[in-house]
């Protein structure tokens, strides 16, 4: 789950880490009245999940409460990436003297936390990793002991701080750290961690992207979730109880097991096609689930047909086939199915799917084949 920034940013405020946080404000007038109350000059931030918001034109400097107005005034309601804006962060303005970049991930080929600084910040990491490569430290702590001073005191030396920014730096790392493990994230960044005229360090611009898996263990951070921000269909697939994420190809994807989903939509790719969604739809495929996995698929327009997946193992292919079949005459939208069922009673799910006139398929690369062909070629 992404957070926006005023949200990252109360997280890392819990855990001591310096920054300037703001207020929110959804009408020019409550913008006014936070750059009043803050005090001039201010920035007024859009709050998207979406990156690139400085070059859409959604950061602006104002110099007055006035001015924060008619900036919030051209910001909300403003198009960022397809993300309509409808909450703007006035925060204090600073005067930079240097930006850096300083982040955690849970990284999966290091099999650890890891830091990720550079002491060029400000701009996106990605684009310096490309062009730059040199100008990133990636440093995996130990799982089982964590953050420790003397990883501190690099990552420091490699950002060029002087000796006298060290201590604080070292309250900054350590409550970065702290917030990260604590909310369980799978990522948290400052971006830019600057040093400001005046020689402090404070954290701008704040990301956190939390494991959805362990959300039942914050309730407090499962409040923080901005359904405004989330893809409808994602959060019908969640209330379903169907691991669902939305993506750009033409191609609707229904598996159980999410490994063979991975593969499938590989498959998919290979033979030409691209995957519209992954979704594990999980055991027990009976009609009210498919029916459910159909209507989140067929809700997005893109979708021109639907490859079905399912390995049976406990789950008995016949059942499923008939769930398929049940839950087919309840869309209101037709698009060409081709259905692969393996395992248990596959073959007495092979004459329920033909009679409802299905497109079959024995193997995977045989049914990704079809599912491209049906919905017109390359997707």
């Amino acid at each position: 789950m992404k957070l926006q920034e005023y949200r990252s940013k109360e997280i890392l405020a819990r855990h001591g880490v310096p920054l300037l946080a703001g207020q929110i404000a959804t009408t020019p007038e409550e913008a006014r009245a936070a750059a009043a109350d803050i005090g001039s000059p201010v920035v007024v931030k859009a709050q998207v999940l979406v990156g690139g918001r400085g070059k859409a034109g959604g950061v602006k400097l104002a110099a007055t409460p006035d001015e924060a107005a008619e900036k919030a005034r051209a910001i909300i309601g403003l198009d960022i990436k397809g993300t309509t804006v409808k909450t703007v962060l006035i925060a204090p303005a600073a005067e930079i003297a240097h930006e850096y970049y300083l982040g955690l991930i849970l990284d999966r080929a290091s099999k650890a936390i890891t830091v990720i600084a550079s002491a060029e910040g400000g701009v996106e990491i990605e684009e310096t990793a490309k062009t730059k490569p040199e100008a990133i430290l990636r440093l995996p702590l130990h799982p089982l002991i964590g953050l420790q001073e003397h990883e501190v005191r690099r990552i420091a030396f490699f950002l060029g701080l002087p000796a006298e920014l060290r201590k604080d730096f070292a309250s900054v790392m350590r409550g970065l750290y702290a917030a990260f493990v604590s909310s369980d994230a799978d990522l948290a960044e400052v971006n830019p961690l600057v040093l400001t005229a005046d020689g402090r360090l404070l954290a701008l611009d704040a990301k956190i992207v939390l494991d959805d898996s362990a959300l039942p263990r914050h309730p407090d951070l499962e409040e923080m979730r901005d359904l405004n921000e989330e893809e409808p269909s994602e959060i019908a697939a969640r209330e379903a109880g169907i691991s669902f994420i939305k993506l750009d190809g033409s191609i609707g994807c229904m598996v159980n097991g999410a490994g063979l989903a991975m593969t499938t939509m590989d498959l998919v790719k290979l033979a030409g096609g691209e995957p519209a969604n992954f979704l594990d739809i999980g055991g027990g495929a009976k009609a009210d689930r498919v029916a459910a996995a159909f209507r989140i698929i067929l809700d997005d327009p893109n979708v021109k047909a639907i490859l079905i997946n399912i390995f049976g193992g406990i789950t008995r292919g016949d059942e499923v086939a008939r769930g398929i079949v049940e839950a087919r005459s309840q869309l209101t939208r037709d698009v060409p199915m081709v259905v692969r069922i393996v395992g248990t009673n596959s073959e007495e799910a092979k004459p329920i799917l033909a009679e409802a006139n299905l497109i079959t398929a024995d193997s995977l690369d045989d049914a990704a084949a079809k599912a491209v062909a049906a919905a017109g070629g390359a997707a």
